[in-house]
């Protein structure tokens, strides 16, 4: 339970709401009369008001008195609801929580899994963002941002949801037309569809375990995203280098078939998806259900 703090305005008045409502019991207080009465003289003194009557056998409030106490009370009651917000939120999973997550693993990895959450937890919201920009977590307002890395921010609290490979994939027709390689440096007679956002990326790296081959492949067709240039290669423009997440449908429905298996591609824009967020002890519970859930569900894949 929080506690609610001695007042919200100052010592003085909060000394003052307790004089107003109750007559003086320094016994149950932890206070004398004579201290709360110096207090009250102090507010009257600070405010440059007499806020009560006095006489020999009675004490009672003014007109500005009557008129601060309910000022204060009604300070005292907006302090007990802002302490409730934090109680109502941090009690069970409830409220907005925003997550920006990269296109493809977006669309292919994340957005399938929202509606069995959004099942399970009735009264949590999720506005889920789909950008390749990598938004700043305060700045741009994220509860929860995913990056595929290998190296997370180590200013940032995190958590891997899996590993991200890329894979060379090509259409049956395109294999049957043009022949498969067997070798990487056969990519060399192939036209590749690369990434082509950076200076380097035509030069597709491989490794089969002790050797290293490095390839520098050509093609008519150059995209940075991984979506297009897997509609690209169903069309049977050529081979390309594709995360896993984005051909598996198509792998598994026979669309598409994978090039040189017994070679592992060790070039960039590949590692962990890393689910992140800003380290805070006090993690809302709407958002540790969301990674909760997330981590859970892409560990059984």
């Amino acid at each position: 339970m929080i506690k609610r703090p001695c007042c919200l305005a100052s010592p003085s008045s909060c000394a003052w709401s307790r004089l107003a409502v109750f007559p003086p019991r320094p016994a149950s207080w932890g206070t004398t009369a004579s201290a709360v009465s110096r207090q009250v003289a102090r507010l009257e003194q600070a405010l440059s008001l007499r806020l009560l009557e006095r006489t020999t056998r009675q004490l009672r409030l003014n007109e500005a008195g009557s008129e601060f106490y309910a000022h204060c009370r009604t300070m005292l009651d907006a302090a007990d609801q802002a302490l409730a917000i934090g109680e109502r939120l941090m009690s069970s999973p409830r409220g907005l929580v925003r997550l920006s997550v990269p296109k493809a693993y977006g669309k292919f990895v994340i957005s399938p899994l929202m509606p069995g959450f959004l099942r399970r937890y009735g009264e949590v919201e999720v506005q889920l963002q789909i950008s390749d920009l990598s938004p700043d977590l305060i700045e741009d307002g994220f509860d929860l941002v995913v990056k595929v890395t290998d190296q997370p921010p180590e200013d940032l609290a995190g958590k891997p949801l899996g590993p991200v490979r890329q894979l060379l994939c090509a259409s049956p027709a395109y294999l049957a037309q043009q022949g498969t390689p067997q070798h990487p440096q056969e990519l060399l007679r192939h036209s590749c569809i690369y990434f082509g956002e950076r200076a380097g990326d035509n030069r597709w790296h491989f490794s089969d375990g002790e050797r290293q081959e490095v390839v520098t492949v050509r093609g008519r067709y150059v995209c940075n995203h991984s979506e297009a240039r897997l509609e690209a290669t169903l069309a049977d423009l050529g081979i390309t280098v594709l995360p896993h997440f984005t051909a598996a449908q198509a792998l598994a429905d026979d669309r598409l078939c994978e090039v040189l298996p017994q070679w592992r591609y060790t070039g960039s824009y590949q590692g962990a998806a890393w689910l992140l967020w800003r380290q805070n002890q006090h993690l809302p519970p709407k958002q540790r259900v969301l990674i909760d859930y997330l981590s859970e569900a892409l560990a059984q894949r």
